[in-house]
């Protein structure tokens, strides 16, 4: 039986439809990213699985039981807002146990509770402050105490580390993660952030206009993506993206003479003549070695950028653009002719006309 299950799930606004039939299922213990840019219905998801917004059709089934109609607070669920929405005339521990206190929970029980939440959050030192003494972090880690302290079959969060700053937010993200790792209780994860969705989930939802466009591991995803879109929106710098044409069971690159040998495995895909879009992760191209067995794509220096880990240089390869993470210690320098290599298995192909992986 699953933790939770989303069938079919729909919803109208008058004419505008802003999920179109939405399935997952989800087991005990997995954590699942909802991921997409503004718009693409994931808070609307997540609001539905809440009880905060009605579907227009479908259903929601958690523990296999369906809860459309039933209060949010009957759901067997906490949820983690974007605000931390915390009581500011209550101390961290009256805000942790709040919810506790409202269903009757013996003091001595609620003591008990939201101390281990606290130790678990490592905030066991803050329980007499008020929200109003705390950092951004920290408030944040009171919020996340409150949903903990309910023991819920499902936690819910809506882009909780967006009002944090960066080093706050990998610090969270990573709190979060080892605070899954202990408790192994399902999640639901919304963001637009493709880092977290990575670092955090097991499994990713990519969104794009009320549907799914690819559901699967964070290494499914991003190795793999299934869609021209999935490829572009996962990964930073996100992948290359070249114009092409199969001849003669080879790819050649559109505006440029270079050629590249079409893959064992897709030679059934494509047609000669077909146009494609070859799909290249810029940290799947290395300076070329000359070996006669690499595959590799001559290029012209552009733009080079030193972030610190890596060297990201952006090159022409006739009239279209190629992006290489390269070690920072790469010889590369703005107007010289060079060539980019890469492992065969590492390159993809899309169908431009429907977006689709080959």
């Amino acid at each position: 039986m699953s933790a939770l299950e989303i069938r079919n799930i729909r919803k109208n606004y008058g004419a505008i439809e802003t999920l179109k039939g939405i399935d997952i299922a989800l087991e005990s213990g997995e954590f699942l990213v909802l991921l997409g840019s503004s718009g693409c219905g994931k808070s609307t998801l997540l609001n539905i699985i809440a009880g905060l917004a009605e579907a227009t059709s479908g259903d929601v089934l958690i523990g296999g039981r369906s809860v459309l109609g039933v209060h949010p607070k009957n759901r067997d669920i906490a949820m983690v807002f974007q605000s931390y929405a915390l009581y500011p005339n209550l101390t961290v521990h009256r805000n942790i146990g709040f919810g506790l206190e409202m269903r009757g929970v013996s003091v001595a029980e609620r003591d008990k509770t939201v101390r281990e939440a606290a130790k678990l959050l490592q905030i066991e030192a803050l329980l007499d402050r008020k929200p109003s003494q705390l950092s951004g972090g920290q408030r944040q880690r009171v919020a996340i105490g409150r949903a903990l302290v309910r023991k819920p079959q499902v936690f819910l969060f809506d882009e909780p580390l967006s009002n944090l700053d960066a080093k706050l937010r990998l610090e969270m993200r990573t709190e979060l993660k080892r605070l899954h790792q202990i408790l192994q209780t399902t999640v639901v994860y919304v963001t637009h952030d493709q880092i977290e969705a990575m670092t955090l989930a097991t499994r990713i939802a990519v969104m794009r206009d009320g549907r799914i466009e690819q559901l699967g591991t964070p290494e499914e995803i991003y190795n793999f993506p299934a869609t021209l879109y999935v490829a572009g929106f996962v990964g930073a710098p996100s992948m290359n993206m070249l114009q092409a044409v199969v001849e003669n069971g080879k790819l050649a690159i559109a505006g440029s003479p270079a050629r590249l040998p079409l893959p064992a495995r897709l030679r059934n895909a494509v047609a000669d003549g077909a146009q494609v879009v070859v799909g290249i992760r810029p940290e799947a191209l290395r300076l070329a070695t000359g070996i006669a067995k690499e595959l590799s794509l001559p290029v012209e220096i552009d733009v080079v950028e030193l972030t610190g880990p890596e060297l990201v240089t952006t090159a022409r390869i006739g009239t279209q653009r190629l992006t290489a993470c390269l070690p920072p210690r790469a010889r590369v320098a703005k107007g010289e002719t060079s060539a980019f290599a890469f492992d065969e298995e590492t390159l993809r192909l899309f169908d431009p006309a429907s977006g689709m992986a080959l």
